[in-house]
């Protein structure tokens, strides 16, 4: 990946110092001034302290993952130092509180330090110590060329809650720091930030805000969810504006009463939803069979994260698939979808709610970590053509109804309590009417009709994968989920690489995959768990074991770099 191409800004420090919004901001003020952007975060599984560090890397391009070096970094104790130092490059930039006096002993050559009085300075100005990152941002933002207003702009949108007295205390901290750089270090300014002068109207979201819009977007009328990282934030951005978008946000007291809920609000005629990790997810496992043999819509979002047990619960993986599509016992249509981005996670969401109504089952939307908590710049997403699909639901009174009949797709016209439409649903195999019944005809029978929908699904809905990249290239990388930005990123340095990213789990495009993957003439699967889970998947589907893996399950992303060390080495 061309390192002249982008500007990667790391600030680190102890929990409590805003690191997060820092990063947020510096990202914003980029995008702002005409920039593509990408935020990653690192923080440990701690109530309070430990290590925190936000890193946005800002390229005038795309730029779709974090990356390995860091250009400029904001260091608020000495750990951050110690640890990301290695990462500086000649020409890469430091900024420390000079009060700290931080040990730089072992800099790579050619690193600039700024050693700058932070908490003076922020004391001076009237505010606290922990402001020592805002004003940080301003020096930082000097330095770089930035423009100071929309910096201010945006830390007026932070505090809009708060008293004008928080605002214009932070707005002067910020002009203090971006004026002591000004009269220090005029002759170390860059034009990194310097506004481009595009008009192009863009917006900063990460994969739970997308997935709560994506929601609000496809129709949501009940959600209910227990925070669980890394999908807690589906939640924050859900519950404040029920009334404003009109649907029901209901907190449960843990997973089980979650899915409860969404599953009885379905069965009422609502769309619903939940969103969970792993663990979360394997305690809804029992009512997901339940929704499968009542065929009850409801959309789960799947948000994992290291495993097993509590394991990495603030870190990524992508360990859960084989568990997604074999949770509960039997078999039932599970539609399962994977979302490589902010934007496959907003899209993805919302065909979610129209293929669990119109097959009457519960779709698992697949993200991870790193697409949760990541911030990527976007232009709006454009959801102008979507429609509302409610599948065969029916509010009118019918005669001799039957919520389970037998029909040639599979699917049975749905009604819901209160219309007229008697009905019986419980955990028992059932008749026609859902009466429990354990006759082998009727056992057979709707059973057929069950995993028939999934013959529909195949042939109506399911989607291909998408390739990128060249129609014939040396080396083909099959890949899911969040690895999709790192890929692309790689490529830019690999023209003999494309990428075949998955989309569709479950049904699973077994003659289209197959047929790409043979025209490959080198294989490579790529994805973050031991056990190369996608790989084994594409074997049992397709026929076909790709012998070359690059796993990665430490609770990091793949990098860029990595990816292209990868296949240039495939090539000695």
């Amino acid at each position: 990946m061309p390192a002249s191409d982008y500007f990667s800004f790391k600030i680190g420090g102890p929990a409590g110092f805003g690191i997060k919004s820092v990063g947020l901001i510096f990202a914003r003020v980029a995008t702002r001034s005409g920039y593509e952007t990408f935020t990653y975060s690192e923080y440990p599984s701690l109530i309070r302290g430990g290590h925190n560090v936000v890193q946005t890397v800002v390229s005038r391009e795309p730029v779709r993952a974090p990356v390995v070096h860091t250009d400029f970094l904001v260091a608020l104790d000495q750990k951050t130092l110690d640890l990301h130092k290695g990462e500086l490059r000649k020409g890469s930039g430091v900024l420390f509180d000079k009060e700290l006096g931080l040990k730089t002993e072992g800099l790579p050559e050619g690193v600039s330090v700024f050693a700058i009085p932070l908490k003076e300075l922020a004391l001076a100005a009237g505010g606290k110590e922990v402001m020592r990152n805002t004003l940080a941002a301003g020096a930082t933002l000097a330095l770089l060329g930035g423009e100071i207003q929309h910096l201010k702009d945006l830390i007026t949108k932070e505090f809009k809650d708060k008293s004008a007295e928080v605002t214009e205390l932070n707005h002067k901290v910020v002009e203090v720091g971006y004026k002591y750089v000004s009269e220090n270090f005029a002759d170390k300014v860059t034009g990194v930030l310097k506004p481009t002068g595009a008009n192009n109207k863009r917006m900063v979201i990460n994969g739970n805000e997308a997935i709560a819009r994506g929601a609000i977007a496809g129709g949501l009328q009940f959600a209910a969810i227990y925070p669980m990282t890394p999908t807690s934030n589906v939640l924050h951005n859900l519950a404040p504006v029920q009334e404003k978008y009109g649907f029901v946000y209901k907190q449960p007291e843990d997973e089980i009463a979650a899915i409860g809920m969404a599953i009885g609000a379905a069965h009422a005629g609502a769309r619903s939803m939940v969103a969970t990790s792993g663990g979360g997810f394997a305690l809804m496992s029992e009512a997901y069979g339940l929704a499968g043999l009542t065929e009850t819509p409801v959309v789960i979002i799947e948000g994992m994260r290291g495993g097993p047990a509590t394991g990495l619960p603030t870190w990524t993986e992508q360990g859960d698939l084989r568990f997604v599509l074999h949770a509960h016992q039997s078999d039932f249509l599970r539609i399962v979808l994977a979302a490589g981005d902010s934007e496959e996670a907003f899209y993805l969401t919302l065909k979610a709610f129209n293929l669990a109504d119109k097959y009457q089952t519960p779709v698992v939307v697949l993200v991870d970590k790193m697409v949760c908590e990541s911030d990527q710049s976007y232009a709006p997403f454009d959801y102008g053509a979507y429609e509302v699909d409610r599948g065969k639901l029916t509010f009118e009174k019918k005669e001799d109804y039957k919520r389970y009949k037998l029909s040639d797709d599979g699917i049975s016209e749905r009604s819901v309590a209160g219309v007229g439409n008697f009905f019986i649903a419980n955990a028992d195999e059932h008749d026609e009417y859902g009466y429990a019944n354990e006759e082998i005809e009727n056992r057979n029978l709707q059973m057929r009709k069950r995993m028939q929908k999934l013959v529909t699904c195949i042939k109506e809905d399911m989607e291909a994968p998408q390739l990128f990249g060249p129609d014939e290239a040396e080396v083909t990388i099959v890949s899911w989920g969040s690895n999709k930005g790192a890929i692309l990123e790689a490529m830019r340095d690999l023209p003999i690489v494309n990428y075949l990213h998955l989309t569709w789990v479950n049904p699973f495009p077994a003659d289209a995959v197959r047929e790409r993957l043979k025209k490959a003439r080198y294989l490579i699967n790529l994805e973050c768990n031991f056990s190369a889970q996608m790989g084994g998947l594409l074997a049992e589907q397709t026929g076909i074991r790709i012998m070359d893996n690059l796993l990665k399950y430490d609770g990091r992303p793949i990098y860029p770099e990595e990816i292209i060390g990868k296949v240039k080495s495939i090539k000695t």
